[in-house]
């Protein structure tokens, strides 16, 4: 009688664990997010300061 209440709950147990079956990882593709920033971007802030500071001496 144990015999059979251990072969049912491994097959409980076999039957809960393959119940999704197999399925094949699903990978996803690599997104590449460019910046469309103009070159001038980086030139600007520093002109700006000297502008300001230029400004600023001058008074």
């Amino acid at each position: 009688m144990k015999k059979i209440a251990l072969a049912a709950a491994l097959s409980v147990a076999a039957t809960t664990a393959f119940a999704g079956g197999y399925s094949e990882p699903v990978i996803e593709p690599e997104v590449i997010v460019e910046d469309t920033s103009s070159s001038a971007g980086g030139v600007l802030v520093p002109i700006l300061a000297l502008v300001l500071i230029a400004a600023a001496v001058s008074d």
